[in-house]
């Protein structure tokens, strides 16, 4: 924990300006940094309290001089978040900055201090939502990773310095995969982590100039010579309005086109989070596909990687447009005669257990099955217990109880699943973290009680030590375990 106060001195604390870095509750080593003479500390921070503390992102960058004990922001004239500051070598500080308080799925931007002043070096590409960068080693420019077109790719912004001209941005990568992680160069050569729907993370090599990528770690080839491959196929869907839709579709190995399979929609969460290629302990679609299941997994609106318009398009509409797109993409690969119309379920976590809730009202009985993890239930109950308020504010409008607020009344009344429970008719599986604070515990407890006193067949798996994910090996196992179980039981 730091404890300078901004104007004063190490030993001249003021007792009434305590604060948190690294930030609650995510907040790890990326929050806090020297600089390259070890003479100074850059930190980030969100200097409110109690309810200021709960309903704001906006945090800063903090300089404290060890010497003189004084501490300076950095950021204030930003409202949002500003996050991860690193130096190049030269002594240059580049930092992701979002613009507006209140709104955590803002587009993200790399900026850096130059000769001019503070340069937004991505903020020319509506496109790009940064989620990682690293300094080149000769500080003339800046390498980072973005979601683009349904995976994540790796791309380079020039440092301008003094100079006054606009930063260029050249992708360095591209095809199915993702680069999920930039670990560094030497010379011409970067080093990167690297993940498909087939492969966890390895590392790559990269030649700089050349493009090309080689394979660097090799530590799952011996499993993966015991496993099938699955096929992974780009389509594209056209939505209710009128739009092109990117949809993940993920084929068994040994895929025989002349056979009927049972098929899951995928639902992400988020809402606004990206639907690419990334290999999990839970969500795995070569697992799921491997045990004979086709996955259609959209890239509905509200996700990064395709335009700032799509992606906010879902903020205020959370059961609207979006849910029209799981439909659309459902029934355009429905329509091939390998998939088994009769059995086609519907899967997801966070936004997307929100979305098994909400389609449970609506589907019209496309689905035979939901399994639904830490979705939202019950809007005002949630508005009432979840520790980010900054996320319903913005994106259901603000709070249930201003009558005036159009937008929000609009939420609590038409995009509720608790408001449509009357219409459930399939069965459910619910899990749900025991620690989950930002969907808390009661939103499944209410989903399951609504489907058990309609005698819907359900289950509720609580996994009691688990926050908004499963982190721990052994609970993924039970969670792989009951979810395959319930497919068996019901699809």
């Amino acid at each position: 924990m730091l404890t300078p106060v901004a104007g004063g001195k190490a030993k001249d604390l003021m007792p009434d300006e305590p604060y948190d870095c690294p930030l609650k509750p995510d907040g790890g080593e990326e929050d806090y940094i020297w600089n390259n003479e070890g003479t100074k500390v850059i930190y980030v921070c969100k200097k409110k309290f109690g309810t200021e503390y709960a309903v704001s992102t906006n945090t800063d960058l903090y300089e404290y001089d060890i010497a003189t004990g004084v501490t300076k922001n950095l950021t204030e004239d930003n409202k949002g978040y500003d996050l991860q500051p690193a130096f190049s070598k030269g002594g240059q500080l580049a930092w992701l900055q979002m613009k507006r308080d209140g709104y955590e799925s803002d587009k993200q931007d790399l900026v850096a201090f130059t000769g001019l002043g503070k340069v937004n070096l991505t903020g020319s590409r509506d496109d790009l939502h940064v989620e990682g960068f690293r300094w080149a080693e000769d500080g003339r420019s800046i390498y980072f990773i973005a979601p683009v077109n349904g995976t994540i790719q790796l791309f380079n912004a020039t440092y301008p310095g003094a100079l006054m001209v606009m930063p260029e941005i050249t992708q360095l990568t591209k095809g199915d995969f993702d680069i999920t992680g930039i670990i560094g160069q030497k010379g011409n050569t970067l080093v990167l982590s690297r993940t498909d729907i087939n492969h966890a993370t390895e590392l790559y090599t990269l030649d700089i100039e050349g493009g090309k990528l080689a394979q660097l770690t090799h530590v799952n080839d011996a499993d993966y010579a015991k496993l099938g491959q699955c096929k992974t196929e780009r389509r594209f869907v056209k939505t209710v309005d009128g739009k092109d839709m990117l949809v993940w579709v993920i084929y068994p190995p040994d895929f025989d086109k002349t056979k009927k399979y049972p098929t899951l929609l995928y639902c992400q969460g988020g809402p606004q989070s990206p639907l690419t290629q990334f290999y999990s302990f839970r969500w795995n679609f070569q697992l799921m596909a491997s045990n004979g299941y086709i996955v259609v997994a959209p890239n509905r609106r509200g996700m990064p990687g395709h335009g700032t318009a799509w992606n906010e398009a879902i903020s205020k509409d959370h059961g609207g447009l979006a849910m029209q797109d799981y439909l659309s993409a459902i029934d355009a690969v429905s329509k091939e005669p390998f998939v088994d119309k009769k059995r086609l379920g519907c899967v997801g976590a966070s936004y997307g257990g929100y979305s098994v809730f909400m389609l449970a009202g609506m589907h019209k009985n496309r689905f035979k099955t939901f399994i639904a993890h830490d979705g939202i239930f019950d809007f005002r109950s949630m508005y009432g217990t979840t520790e980010e308020l900054w996320f319903p504010d913005f994106d259901y409008g603000g709070n249930y109880w201003d009558t005036k607020n159009a937008a929000a009344q609009k939420s609590y009344a038409k995009f509720s699943p608790s408001n449509f429970v009357a219409k459930w008719n399939t069965p459910m599986l619910i899990f749900h973290g025991g620690k989950d604070y930002r969907v808390p515990l009661e939103q499944g407890m209410q989903a399951f009680q609504a489907l058990q006193l309609q005698k819907i067949k359900s289950r509720f798996v609580v996994l009691p030590d688990e926050n908004h994910w499963v982190l721990q090996p052994q609970n993924a196992l039970v969670w792989q375990g009951e979810f395959y179980k319930w497919l068996k039981e019901t699809l």
